[in-house]
């Protein structure tokens, strides 16, 4: 199985990386206001396994607020803390080292570096970072445009059902004066067919004989 998974990382490219591959997520920078908590993320992955796995984070690269050694995959490591509000939540079961930040301040803005070094992979070093930015208040989508667009189109579109009803009823209503007209044609002409026919049987009775 091992050897499986050295293949599928020579193919895949990440051997030529060293293996080890350290990641703070998708989204490296993070606005949260101040006196919050928030969530520092960090991974790790390595496709030949960890022994010894050294890790910490600083920020902006120079304090250290964690550091530990991780002996062998799915064993817990002993954190060392050196900051009151910094708290470790990660867990060597899912590769994760992340760490939460108590009740932030505007001094806390700045880069978090979160590093890590597998001892297996000659120790070759490797970090991400994650950038904290602090402010009073977060800020407020401005939908106002979106309501405006929304709000004609809605108009827009309660103006077209309202003609079609209005074309609907008059169109309605012209056939059914043109029903009405037909029945009359049709009524007057068999009247005119019926007295016809009375009067020239009445004219036939009426002629002499000689």
């Amino acid at each position: 199985q091992l050897l499986v998974t050295i293949f599928s990382c020579v193919f895949s490219g990440v051997w030529s990386v060293g293996g080890l591959e350290v990641s703070t997520g998708k989204v490296s920078t993070l606005e949260a206001m101040n006196g919050s908590t928030v969530l520092l993320p960090c991974t790790y992955s390595s496709c030949i396994g960890i022994k010894n796995l050294y890790f910490n984070w600083t920020k902006n690269g120079t304090t250290v607020l964690c550091e530990a050694v991780i002996p062998i995959e799915g064993v817990e490591p002993k954190v060392s803390v050196f900051h009151e509000r910094v708290e470790f939540v990660g867990s060597s079961k899912s590769n994760n080292i992340s760490i939460l930040l108590w009740n932030i301040t505007f001094e806390d803005e700045g880069d978090y570096v979160c590093f890590a070094k597998n001892p297996k992979e000659k120790n070759r070093n490797h970090s991400a970072i994650f950038t904290l930015i602090v402010v009073d208040q977060v800020k407020e989508v401005d939908n106002t445009l979106t309501v405006i667009i929304v709000s004609v189109l809605g108009g827009v579109i309660g103006l077209v059902i309202l003609i079609m009803v209005i074309k609907a009823l008059v169109v309605r209503f012209l056939c059914k004066g043109d029903e009405k007209n037909k029945e009359c044609l049709v009524s007057s002409g068999n009247d005119n067919t019926e007295n016809g026919l009375s009067g020239a049987k009445g004219e036939k009775q009426g002629t002499p004989k000689a």
